[in-house]
């Protein structure tokens, strides 16, 4: 069973609670990132696709990344059902890299960001510089991820050092 942890376990202090308070409130749409494993579970993966068709369905932006059959897979699934253009897609590397069937998926996206320049990179250390660039382009971000993953928690870390809403959902 997948459990929700959400920001720093340490006590914020009145600005920072302010601050989140804020963006919580903000009316109008928000750029949400969701980020996560690979190795999401089919029912997972329904879940979080639509969840992503609903964030992009009450107006919001969502960003992700490429990557083999799980999270990111979902959420361009979900957000391409409602509506492609609020969907904003950033490759760590370049779409000829990711898996044919992201590579059919992707097709027809209007917002795909690719680094040919990452090519000879290591997935690990692309994704790692490709998270931290969604972090930045958004307000929001969820994770879904398992103890165990390295790059996701140091985007997790990365996120509350940014100040974002962090919302992570363990699947372990």
């Amino acid at each position: 069973m997948a459990s929700i942890e959400s920001t720093s376990a340490t006590i914020p202090s009145v600005d920072e609670l302010a601050q989140e308070l804020l963006l919580i409130q903000q009316s109008g749409p928000r750029r949400v990132a969701i980020i996560g494993t690979r190795n999401l579970p089919l029912t997972h993966q329904q879940l979080v696709e639509m969840l992503s068709y609903a964030l992009v369905l009450s107006g919001n932006q969502v960003v992700t990344s490429g990557g083999a059959n799980g999270t990111n897979m979902a959420v361009i699934r979900g957000a391409q059902r409602a509506n492609p253009d609020r969907l904003e897609v950033i490759l760590p590397q370049t779409i000829s890299q990711q898996p044919s069937e992201v590579q059919d998926l992707l097709i027809g996206i209007k917002n795909i960001t690719e680094y040919p320049e990452r090519r000879t990179m290591t997935l690990s250390d692309a994704s790692r510089i490709c998270n931290h660039e969604i972090i930045d382009r958004s307000q929001q971000i969820i994770c879904f991820l398992y103890h165990t993953s390295h790059t996701l928690l140091e985007s997790v870390n990365y996120s509350k050092d940014k100040r974002k809403i962090v919302t992570s959902f363990y699947l372990d």
